[in-house]
Order: C-alpha cells, then sequence, then structure tokens
C-alpha cells in the first residue's frame, strides 16, 4: 500500500495535466489545424475543443479575416524611365471548407513565405504591364495595371486557397527630372489650350458683335424705308388734298367774280413769311422791282392754268381695242 500511494498520485498529476492540455479555446474568426504524429488529422472551429492527449497537436492557427499588406517596388517603362508604385493587397482565405484549410496550412513552409510569394507575383505583373508602356501613359493607366495584376494573380491565390479581395495602387511616382519634365508638357499644353480657348472666344465674341451690328443696319434700313414710305404717303396726301382745297378755293373765287391769281399771291407771301421767321441764316435773293414781281405773277398764273386743266380732265384713261 504504501508503494501504491506514491504511484497512485504520479497518475492522477498525468490525469490532470492531461486534460487540461486536451482542452482548447479557439477564438472568433480562427481555425486551428490538428495532427497526429505529423499527420493531419482534423480542424478545430471557435469555442472549446477537446484534443486526445499525448495523440494530437496543434499544427498552426490560420485566420479567415481579410489581411493587408503593402508593398514598394520599381518597375521600367518602355522608353527606360523608372516609375516607383505603392500598393496595397487586401486578402483573405477564400472559404471556410476543409480543403481549402487544408490547402492554406501545408501549401507553404510558413505564413512568410506565402507572403514573399505573393509580393513576387505581384511585382512581376507590374513589371510586365509596364515594360510594355510609354511614361507618359502610366499615368493614365492605373485601372488597367490593377486589372492586369488581378488577372494574374487571382489563379494562383485561388490554388493556395486564398482569394484577393482588392488592390489598389496608391502611388505612382517618376524619377524627379522625368517628373519635371512631365510637368513643363503640362503646363505648356494647359497655356496651349489657355490661348486657344481665348482665341476661340475672340472670334465667338467678333462674330457676335458682327451679327448684332449687322442685325442694327438692317433694322436701322427696314426703319429708314418705311419711314420714307410712310414720309412719301404723308407728302402725296398733303398734295392730294392741297390741290383739292386749291380747286375748290379757285372754282369759290370765280362764282363770286375774283381773280383766282389772289391764292397765288397769298401762299407765295406766306412762304416767304415764313423763310423769314424761320430761316437759320441762310440768303435768299429775290427780285422785288415790278417787273420782277409781273413776271412772278405770270408764272403762277400759268401754274394755275396747268393746275386746272389737270384737275378738269382727270387721269388718263386707257382705251380698250375693240
Amino acid at each position: 500500500m504504501e508503494i501504491l500511494a506514491p504511484i497512485a498520485g504520479v497518475l492522477l498529476l498525468l490525469l490532470v495535466v492531461g486534460t487540461a492540455k486536451s482542452l482548447r479555446s479557439v477564438d472568433q474568426g480562427t481555425i486551428v489545424v490538428v495532427t497526429s504524429f505529423g499527420k493531419y488529422r482534423r480542424l478545430l472551429y471557435p469555442g472549446l475543443n477537446f484534443l486526445v492527449p499525448f495523440l494530437e497537436s496543434t499544427k498552426m492557427t490560420i485566420s479567415v479575416q481579410n489581411r493587408s499588406m503593402e508593398l514598394a517596388f520599381q518597375a521600367i517603362t518602355q522608353d527606360q524611365a523608372n516609375v516607383y508604385f505603392k500598393a496595397m493587397l487586401l486578402y483573405s482565405v477564400l472559404d471556410q471548407r476543409e480543403a481549402t484549410i487544408v490547402n492554406v496550412a501545408f501549401k507553404f513552409i510558413d505564413e512568410s513565405a506565402f507572403r514573399q510569394t505573393m509580393v513576387r507575383t505581384v511585382e512581376g505583373a507590374v513589371r510586365s504591364f509596364v515594360a510594355t508602356k510609354r511614361q507618359t501613359e502610366i499615368l493614365a493607366l492605373r485601372g488597367e495595371i490593377v486589372s492586369s495584376v488581378k488577372e494574374h494573380l487571382d489563379a494562383s491565390l485561388e490554388s493556395w486557397g486564398y482569394h484577393l479581395a482588392d488592390l489598389q495602387m496608391n502611388d505612382i511616382v517618376f524619377d524627379g527630372p522625368v517628373m519635371e519634365s512631365m510637368a513643363r508638357v503640362v503646363a505648356s499644353q494647359n497655356l496651349l489650350s489657355a490661348a486657344e480657348n481665348e482665341g476661340r472666344a475672340l472670334l465667338v465674341t467678333k462674330t457676335r458683335q458682327a451679327e448684332a451690328e449687322g442685325n442694327a443696319i438692317r433694322i436701322s434700313a427696314e426703319a429708314d424705308r418705311v419711314a420714307q414710305k410712310l414720309r412719301g404717303e404723308g407728302i402725296a396726301l398733303f398734295r392730294e388734298e392741297a390741290g383739292r382745297g386749291m380747286s375748290i378755293a379757285v372754282k369759290e373765287m370765280e362764282a363770286a367774280g375774283m381773280d383766282p391769281s389772289l391764292i397765288l399771291f397769298q401762299m407765295w407771301t406766306e412762304a416767304l413769311k415764313h423763310v423769314a421767321e424761320n430761316g437759320r441764316g441762310n440768303v435768299i435773293f429775290l427780285d422785288g422791282s415790278p417787273q420782277g414781281m409781273e413776271r412772278t405773277m405770270q408764272q403762277m398764273g400759268a401754274l394755275q392754268t396747268a393746275s386746272r386743266a389737270v384737275i378738269n380732265e382727270g387721269p388718263p384713261r386707257t382705251q380698250r381695242q375693240g
């Protein structure tokens, strides 16, 4: 009995230690790979799990959450310009199936080997794409570079049990002299565009001004034409009414036994009075001698006779040919 007591104590201690080692807590978002004597046996999922003491051990803990990686590398364009890239990778385990987790656990010797392989793959894909492009094209092809890298990287990552969630090219920088020359090119292009825009704006402005002036001239000419037409119509109406009034006055004076030439004399004297009152420095020479007055009266009488003949005969009639 004295010998059995120490043995029982040792067995109890081994049982306690084995029980403590057999219990394993797995965190959320991770999966633990279990091996037995170096050979894969099973997976432990989040929560409290039980391991067979001395027969099972944990190989590694794999995170199924998204992981990121920053890259910085250099590439050379077709025209031998150095381009410096800074990129960010966002990746994760493809899914939580057993085959996928086993592939992730045993494909590479450790996590650092996988990361190094992925970095070299990304750099190789970017350099292969950049080598076919000129330096002036690189900045405008950021999206095409990302698409090309993802196309080359997706298949490889899936074979390794991973999935590329996102790839971002944060910085694309050239050497100092190249950046300065590109800045000068952009500045000259901006100046050229500004000059062209100013020229087009000036052309449009001049065209609009010419169109406005042409429209103003056309409107003014149309207004003058209408004004001249209306003025002519007014003068014609005035003359028509004046002739009609004079014919009536002549008839009334002849009926009264008076000489109608007095009307012309009165109109002549009224015209002279109007010129004298409203003249602005102009000089009019009139013959004020008796002979001049007599000659003026004779001319007015002849004008009166011609006017009476026109009024009595009326407008000429068109003869119809029978």
